[in-house]
């Protein structure tokens, strides 16, 4: 299981390996995910506002790997990287900025997907170095590593931390 920055305990909807299963036939983490669509809207349209709570996490990986395998028909591999990142941004604005709520929002382009998450915080998130006995502080590591681009746009009320990943149109 990999470290999901300070969610320990907080229930992982998701294994290595399981979006792969996601793909053909619908799961019950698809079910799940319908809801979530349901009841905080579609992140694709509009932003998605979630309560700033460690639970809020899972909502967000579920809603992303429904986004990105079955509404955006990307591969697995993908959706892994993309569900693991969106935890990881979704655990920074839970931890660091005190907020209520925080907003998600998913959008795809032409030869990328870009994945942001906003809060109403202005504090920047800081890449740090990572040594091999770290137990945390590896999330902007991550980000950085499996994201082909990430950033931080300061909002006249807040940030808006997103990253991006290429995709191959068909």
């Amino acid at each position: 299981m990999v470290d999901m920055s300070g969610l320990e305990g907080v229930d992982q909807p998701w294994q290595r390996g399981s979006a792969t299963a996601a793909r053909g036939v619908p799961t019950a983490d698809d079910e799940l995910a319908l809801k979530a669509l349901e009841q905080f809207g579609d992140p694709t349209v509009e932003e998605v506002r979630l309560p700033s709570r460690p639970e809020s996490a899972a909502i967000a990986r579920r809603l992303t790997q429904y986004v990105v395998l079955r509404h955006w028909s990307l591969g697995p591999q993908l959706a892994e990287d993309a569900i693991l990142l969106v935890s990881e941004l979704v655990g920074n604005a839970v931890r660091h900025t005190g907020a209520r709520v925080f907003g998600l929002r998913m959008h795809r382009r032409r030869g990328r997907i870009r994945i942001e998450v906003r809060d109403p915080s202005r504090g920047l998130p800081c890449l740090m170095p990572v040594h091999e006995m770290d137990i945390s502080g590896r999330g902007l590591f991550l980000v950085d590593k499996l994201s082909d681009r990430w950033g931080v746009d300061l909002l006249p009320r807040g940030k808006n931390t997103w990253f991006e990943m290429r995709v191959i149109d068909r």
